[in-house]
């Protein structure tokens, strides 16, 4: 057996955290240079699950890439593909009934809280707490049920269709709906006295992994990372879309920069999206959910668009170059996390190795986003 390694005080080390590690949910390396404890150099490397998504999408009919949008993020797959039929309904120039605007809010909003639900019971296992994480999962099983009902999928929706919707609601998705908001707004005060008071857990976050506001503006980070940073900045409040104009609702934002407040953030937007929810299903018109002519062959005039939604990780925008055929000539997606991604490498810089991992878990990844 070898002897002991005598590292000298300037001496450093390389430290690779992934591809595979339960920290980086996915396939995402980052190789760090260490000194000691401390991280002396961050260096992020993607593209282990680069599936050329936006290469599909150019060389694919309209209706053939809808399925590809909710691989993009499995957990909030809902978000993305609104992006994308907004996109295309607005270069098209197509119609969508005010039903189905409605439904496309509540099954988002929805879809939003179940994202926040899982990265709430993971994020704080990562942290050592095991038992929030079955908490939140049970919680999640409540949206996923319903979701499937009505869309027939429980994690990658294809439910939106250009001009309006795969399927429409029923009593018992409304019903179950209903039932749904005070169960979950009775879960969010047990979260809150189980976990976010926890001395433990606040000193795991509190002024721990710093992002400011400049540093975001730098890196483009949007979503709670960017409220967390004290932002007022929310594309469903900012660039208003679909019928978000006709709920009253807040969009929560802290000051404090740390991973503290990025959780809390995430925690406040569960309540905002149950009243988003809540308003909808009383306003919500009768009437079809598909326009009366339906264009069976998407060719939207030449010109370039783009339009951007407000998704659980952040602001998510489609750009779309037609030339007038049945295909994209160019098809660019900016997806939120790549974004929040890009600023790790330089916020993690002096942090000892356990905190810039509580600060990875606050911003709240999904890796197939990132190399989409």
């Amino acid at each position: 057996m070898s002897g002991p390694i005598h590292i000298r005080p300037d001496e450093t080390f390389t430290l690779n955290v992934g591809p595979q590690h339960p920290a980086t949910h996915g396939v995402l390396r980052v190789k760090m240079e260490m000194d000691g404890e401390y991280i002396v150099k961050a260096e992020t490397v993607l593209g282990y699950i680069h599936r050329m998504h936006e290469l599909m999408g150019e060389n694919r009919t309209y209706p053939q890439v809808l399925p590809n949008l909710s691989r993009l993020d499995y957990l909030g797959a809902l978000g993305y593909t609104h992006g994308h039929v907004l996109a295309v309904e607005r270069a098209a120039g197509i119609e969508v009934p005010e039903r189905a605007e409605y439904i496309r809010a509540i099954t988002v909003e929805l879809n939003r809280i179940a994202s926040h639900l899982f990265w709430f019971g993971a994020f704080v296992m990562d942290l050592g707490g095991f038992t929030p994480l079955m908490y939140a999962i049970e919680d999640r099983e409540y949206i996923l049920d319903m979701l499937e009902a009505v869309t027939g999928s429980r994690l990658t929706y294809c439910y939106y269709r250009f001009g309006g919707l795969y399927n429409d609601v029923d009593d018992d998705f409304i019903a179950a709906a209903k039932a749904f908001i005070p169960r979950m707004r009775k879960s969010l005060k047990k979260y809150d006295a189980l976990v976010t008071g926890n001395i433990i857990f606040r000193k795991r976050l509190e002024d721990i992994g710093p992002i400011s506001a400049e540093m975001c503006r730098k890196y483009g980070a949007t979503g709670p990372v960017a409220r967390g940073a004290g932002i007022d900045f929310d594309v469903r409040k900012n660039e208003p879309y679909s019928v978000y104009p006709e709920f009253d609702f807040d969009v929560p934002v802290y000051h404090e920069c740390d991973s503290l407040a990025r959780y809390k953030v995430r925690m406040d937007e569960m309540e905002q999206s149950l009243r988003i929810v809540e308003q909808g299903l009383e306003k919500l018109p009768d009437g079809p959910i598909m326009p009366k002519k339906a264009p069976k062959l998407i060719k939207p005039p030449a010109g370039d668009y783009y339009q951007a939604v407000e998704t659980a990780r952040g602001s998510f925008g489609i750009r779309i170059v037609s030339d007038g055929t049945k295909n994209a000539y160019r098809f660019k997606l900016r997806s939120p996390t790549y974004s929040n991604m890009s600023l790790f490498d330089e916020a993690c810089e002096g942090m000892m190795i356990m905190d810039a991992l509580a600060m990875m878990g606050s911003l709240d990844l999904v890796i197939p986003e990132i190399d989409r």
